[in-house]
This record gives structure tokens, C-alpha cells and sequence, in this order.
């Protein structure tokens, strides 16, 4: 009998916290900075290139990842990502280390256009959860680098991490980051960023130039889906599980709907999962 199909997102239920749709939005650089304020609590300065789905590839054969959104001010740099559990467990998502990974690459790129160690640009890594990420209870998560023995005293290399999470229903935070969590999980206005949000995705969804461009990449994703079950079908395991790998990494597909997509076994696709990491 023949493995059921995973359905993906049809583009008129998107919403804000899917990736094509908050990508697409937050190219606005007034409304982008409007949504940095509101998560960093404080003011942000005019942003200049907003890039959304910026990749960055430092060798050939290198890994390459693509930011949701990266933009700078003149106090530093924002990579902002939506971050959707897509049946993924924490442990499989490995935000730390992806929060980790993005910060040396956001400086690489820097340095490798010319820029020197000293110049480097405060380095924000910012993550949107839909989910509680540490499953502390904590409305924000923020990290930055201390003495361990003496955690006043800061280390002072502009790395700062940041992981919101949107599923916490505490009235003891900002009345508009309040705002803004419950317009992640109910995807209703209650204040004024929030209104222009709602109506940012409700115009969204009748962009018929955004909608085409978003059934290509559909297209695109499902091609390499084929593609990889065609090559499981020529016996080349290995590159079929790597094609599934970038994938699960991409957040595209679970572990389980990978097996389905592909007719693989858990085991060795969760073996491939551990080594991309190391």
C-alpha cells in the first residue's frame, strides 16, 4: 500500500509565524523595527538592509544556513528567526547550538568582507518560539557570555541570544510584548503593532505575486523530496539520507514524516541527524 503524503501548509492558512509569511513582512524595515523594539524592550536604531532568507556559505563544500531575517543598526546586528516546533522535539531542534552556529557565522561573514576583530558589530540572535523553548516557564530567555565564578563581571564580546517565548501567559510582562504573544498564538489585535500585524497577514494572503512565489518554493521542496526517493530507489542510502537530514535541519519535515517521504528506517536517519551535529 502506498505511504500517505504529508499535506504542507496550504498559502491562505499561513500565518505570521510561518517563515514565508513573517520573512516576507518583516523586508519592511519600519514595521521590522517596530517588532525589535517590542521584543528588545528598548529602542532600535534605522535599520538598513533588511535581508530576508540571507544565506551565508563560507567554503564550497561548507554548510550553508539561511537567516529568517538579518538586519543591522548602527549599534549592531539582528538575526531574527521564527521558530516553529514542527514535531520536533527540543532535543532534535538544538536551538543552542544553532543560536551558537549563526553567531560565528554572522562574524565570519562580517570579518570576510574586510572588517577587523575590534570592529565587530554587537551580534543579536534573536528566536521566536511558538513554544517554550527551555521548558522553564520563563517569558524570555536571554543570554550572554559571564565569569563564572563572578557573574557580574561580563565578558563584554557583544554576543547576545535572545528566546522569546510566545506561549506564556504571565501578566507580568510589557502590556505590548503581552500583546504580541498573544497575537503569535491566537493570531487576534489587541494593540496598536499588533493591529498593523493582523492586517500585514490578512493582505498577505490575497498577494497573488507572494502566493505564486511561495508555491514555487512548495515546488522546490517537494522536488527534492522526489528526488530523494528516487535515489533511495537507485540503492544510494547515503544521499538519500543527507537530502532528508537538510530537510529535518530546515524544519520542512519531522524525523517521522521523513521516514514516511522517503521509506527509511528511524534508526539510521536519527544516526545521520547525531553526526551532522558533531
Amino acid at each position: 500500500m502506498a505511504k500517505e503524503r504529508i499535506r504542507l501548509k496550504e498559502y491562505e492558512d499561513l500565518t505570521f509565524s510561518d517563515d514565508f509569511i513573517f520573512g516576507k513582512m518583516m523586508e519592511d524595515p519600519e514595521l521590522c523595527r517596530k517588532v525589535l523594539e517590542t521584543l528588545l524592550q528598548r529602542p532600535v536604531g534605522e535599520l538598513q538592509n533588511v535581508v530576508t532568507q540571507k544565506m551565508l556559505k563560507q567554503t564550497k563544500d561548507g554548510k550553508k544556513i539561511h537567516l529568517d531575517v538579518c538586519t543591522e543598526d548602527k549599534f549592531g546586528i539582528y538575526d531574527t528567526e521564527m521558530q516553529n516546533l514542527n514535531k520536533q522535539t527540543l532535543k532534535d531542534l538544538a536551538l543552542a547550538k544553532r543560536s551558537r552556529f549563526y553567531q560565528g557565522q554572522i562574524d565570519v561573514d562580517y570579518l570576510g568582507k574586510g572588517g577587523a576583530y575590534r570592529d565587530l558589530p554587537d551580534n543579536n540572535v534573536i528566536f521566536i518560539c511558538t513554544f517554550d523553548p527551555f521548558e522553564f516557564g520563563l517569558p524570555v530567555y536571554r543570554f550572554e557570555n559571564r565569569e563564572e565564578n563572578k557573574p557580574e563581571l561580563k565578558l563584554n564580546d557583544g554576543t547576545h541570544k535572545y528566546f522569546f517565548n510566545c506561549t506564556y501567559t504571565g501578566n507580568d510582562i510589557p502590556k505590548n510584548l503581552e500583546s504580541f504573544y498573544h497575537f503569535i498564538q491566537k493570531e487576534e489585535a489587541t494593540d496598536a503593532l499588533t493591529k498593523e500585524l493582523l492586517g500585514g497577514v490578512e493582505k498577505a494572503r490575497h498577494n497573488e505575486e507572494w502566493k505564486s512565489e511561495y508555491m514555487k518554493e512548495l515546488l522546490h521542496d517537494d522536488d527534492m523530496i522526489q528526488e530523494g526517493i528516487a535515489i533511495g530507489r537507485e540503492e544510494e542510502r547515503e544521499k538519500t539520507l543527507e537530502i532528508a537530514v537538510s530537510l529535518i535541519k530546515d524544519g520542512i519535515l519531522s524525523e517521522e514524516e521523513a521516514t514516511l517521504r522517503f521509506g527509511i528506517d528511524i534508526e539510521p536517519l536519527r544516526q545521520k541527524l547525531k553526526e551532522s551535529v558533531n
